[in-house]
């Protein structure tokens, strides 16, 4: 099972126990983070997409630590001006390991009786 999700204006494909850096999030570290804004959840063979969203379905994570990505230097030049700057950049991240999906009880029935449905 898998679901692609939407935080800080990126998309991120998650499954069950991996562990993502996302940009910084206003949590602490060791509190519980969920992402409602599943875009598309597939489960076994049946894939669900939103429109935007899918509903009542949330992908819950354990905020592990807090940290910066290595330095990337933004050097500007105009040649034959003398103009060079040289700047340095460290982006900050979270580092979510996810739980679990959780998927709404009415979901879960709704794809349980279409299941039934595809066998009969």
């Amino acid at each position: 099972m898998y679901a692609i999700i939407e935080s800080c204006g990126k998309q991120y494909k998650v499954t069950e126990g991996d562990v993502v850096f996302f940009e910084k999030l206003d949590v602490e570290e060791g509190k519980k983070v969920t992402f409602d804004k599943v875009i598309l959840v597939s489960k076994e063979d049946k894939i669900q997409i939103g429109e935007p969203y899918v509903k009542g379905v949330k992908v819950e994570g354990k905020v592990v630590s807090h940290g910066k990505g290595k330095k990337i230097i933004v050097f500007k030049m105009k040649a034959k001006k003398n103009y060079r700057r040289k700047q340095g950049h460290r982006q900050p991240y979270t580092k979510v390991e996810i739980t679990g999906i959780k998927v709404a009880a009415s979901r879960a029935k709704a794809d349980k009786a279409e299941a039934e449905k595809v066998e009969a």
